[in-house]
């Protein structure tokens, strides 16, 4: 309802418009070793991170399309990869999988999960268990690129702002929500791109519809 109201810990605003910019998180493994070594050679995107991995043998959790994009994007850097997937069969769709098959430095590794993230100061080696005999070995690389997809911080937003069924806000071409003159920018709508530059196109783009919309009212 108009006018609306955000809380924080210190005041409460008010405002005619809210653009809603709280982004997304990684789903991460969960396992030891992991947050610790998070930019010391754990990563969730290969675009960003595929050049400090060159020549390295790096290993990406996943099964769907996005693990086959993290691994293709690194080959172009990396010495081999490897993708762990937790069943036999892909997520993936049948081209980007057969397009990683066929990609003479990935390598796979099916019915197993990583365990535990070894090493120092930065990532040695990973443990992996085989689901299907319960056996754990260990497996030495220099980089793992978390790819088991992400999670769009609305929860706050549920039942008030439509969301599709991953839970990213539902937006217009102009990124209108369903609720007049809420807007919504970044990785909170977009699960395809997921990268800064174009996050802040739509964060232009929600400003200037914002800005439009408050210009026409009374």
């Amino acid at each position: 309802k108009q006018p609306f109201k955000v809380a924080t810990p210190d005041a409460t605003y008010e405002g005619r418009s809210v653009i809603i910019a709280t982004g997304a998180d990684t789903k991460w493994l969960g396992v030891p070793g992991e947050k610790e070594k998070i930019g010391r050679g754990v990563s969730s995107c290969a675009p960003c991170d595929a050049p400090f991995f060159r020549n390295k043998n790096v290993i990406v959790a996943g099964g769907g399309d996005a693990a086959m994009e993290e691994a293709l994007a690194l080959t172009k850097f990396a010495k081999a990869v490897t993708i762990v997937h937790r069943r036999n069969e892909f997520r993936a769709s049948k081209i980007m999988l057969e397009r990683a098959r066929r990609n003479p430095k990935i390598n796979f590794i099916v019915n197993a999960i990583v365990t535990e993230i070894l090493g120092n100061e930065k990532v040695e080696s990973v443990k992996f268990k085989n689901l299907k005999t319960g056996e754990e070995k260990e497996f030495a690389c220099d980089g793992v690129f978390v790819a088991i997809g992400h999670l769009p911080a609305t929860s706050i937003f549920a039942g008030q702002i439509d969301l599709d069924e991953k839970g990213y806000v539902k937006v217009s071409v102009q990124v209108k929500t369903n609720i007049e003159g809420v807007y919504a920018a970044g990785d909170v709508h977009d699960w395809h791109y997921r990268q800064v530059v174009t996050a802040a196109a739509y964060g232009c783009m929600a400003a200037l519809e914002a800005e439009k919309w408050l210009e026409a009212q009374d």
